[in-house]
Parts: structure tokens; C-alpha cells; sequence
């Protein structure tokens, strides 16, 4: 999981601005009425909270004796084969597995899990049994060491494919996929960075619009 900044007072959109030089009638909407007195400058070390990414995922590792998971709220997608990014580093104890063993799950928990999410988020394997903890079950995968998590809506097994040093970016591929069509409960939880999450909402379908741009079969 990320580390957390203190919390933001007030809204989220609004909180820590400082205002900006110059007079309101700078800053001026499409139909010509004055924002000024709406928008602020925001410190720089709250700007991530504006575009985190999501949802949360939890990621599971094998270092050859145990299975640890491990929560991940920085994550992207980057190609449509799949590839999938995370941002991880030696701060958390499973990046030792992730880098010596190449390989992954990578689990979608759902909003009911929230707070099991944080808790594996707060907490290290290094002296913590996380399945045993937070009940969860793992499942034999099929192409790689790492378990799939049981209560989890989705599953992706994944294979490390590069791991940029620099940025503590690990770059993934996914060999196999699984989702559990029969699950109730859908919604994912994005985290905001300050201790808050989102959670999914009202889908919106726009796929005839999209029909040029999305790949064949999704």
C-alpha cells in the first residue's frame, strides 16, 4: 500500500489550496463568469491524491517457503496484451519474492474487503501469516508459485517482465486470468492517498462510440 500523508480537512478537492496570484477575472469558465474565487493553487505533495490510480489490488508472492500478499494502490494497465505496472519496492517484505521469482498474482478484492485490504496494507509478512490473519484463502495457481486469493473477485496470474530500478516500477504480464461470475459484490475501492477510498459506481456504456478504438472480442 502507498504510504499515507495526513489527512486532508474539509473536501478533498478544495482542502490545502493556497490562493493564486493575480485577480479573480484571470481564471474565467466557457460561459464567461468568473472562477477565481473557486480555484486555488494545491500543494504539490497533494497533487497524486487528484489522479490516484486504482482500483486497490492485492498482490500475492512465494519466496519457496510461504505465500505473503501484499496491497498495491499504485497500479496501471500498459497494453492491451495484457501488460500491468505496479509501483513496489524494498520496502515491502514481498518485493524480495516478486524480484527473485519473477512472478505474481494479482488479486481485485471488492468493497466488503476494504478493511481486510487496509489491514494487509498495515501490516508485514515478515512476521504476520496474512492468509491465516486476515482469512482468506489461497488456490493453487497454474503457471506460477504464488496463490490466487479465493474471496477475491478476480485473479491474474502474472510473470515479471522488467523492473525499472529508477522508479520502482515492475512491469508485469499476465499469463492467465480468472473472474467469479457467481460473486454478488462487483464494486472495486480506489484509494484517494489520504486514508479515503472510492468506490466504483454506476456504469456508464459508451461502447458504440468506442467500437474504432476497443480490440476485437472485448
Amino acid at each position: 500500500m502507498t504510504p499515507e500523508h495526513p489527512p486532508l480537512n474539509g473536501d478533498r478537492l478544495t482542502a490545502g489550496f493556497a490562493p493564486l496570484k493575480g485577480s479573480a477575472s484571470d481564471i474565467v469558465d466557457a460561459k464567461g463568469i468568473s472562477r477565481g474565487a473557486l480555484m486555488r493553487q494545491l500543494k504539490l505533495n497533494k497533487a497524486f491524491t487528484l489522479m490516484e490510480s486504482g482500483p486497490v489490488v492485492l498482490v500475492t508472492t512465494h519466496d519457496g517457503q510461504k505465500d505473503n500478499i501484499m496491497t498495491i494502490s499504485w497500479t496501471m494497465v500498459m497494453d492491451f496484451t495484457p501488460l500491468f505496472a505496479i509501483t513496489t519496492g524494498e520496502w515491502n517484505h514481498s518485493f524480495a519474492a516478486l524480484r527473485k521469482n519473477r512472478e505474481c498474482v494479482i488479486a481485485i478484492p471488492t468493497v466488503d474487503m476494504l478493511d481486510k485490504v487496509v489491514g494487509i496494507g498495515t501490516c508485514s509478512g515478515a512476521d504476520t501469516d496474512k492468509f491465516a490473519k486476515f482469512k482468506l484463502t489461497p488456490v493453487p495457481g497454474k503457471f506460477v508459485t504464488s496463490p490466487l486469493i479465493k474471496e477475491c473477485l478476480a485473479n491474474m496470474e502474472c510473470k515479471v517482465i522488467d523492473i525499472v530500478k529508477k522508479h520502482n516500477i515492475v512491469v508485469l504480464q499476465a499469463v492467465a486470468a480468472y473472474i467469479d461470475t457467481a460473486r454478488k459484490e462487483k464494486r472495486t475501492v480506489h484509494a484517494v492517498g489520504d486514508g479515503t477510498f472510492i468506490v466504483d459506481g454506476r456504469k456508464l456504456d459508451r461502447r458504440k462510440m468506442m467500437a474504432s478504438k476497443l480490440p476485437y472480442g472485448v
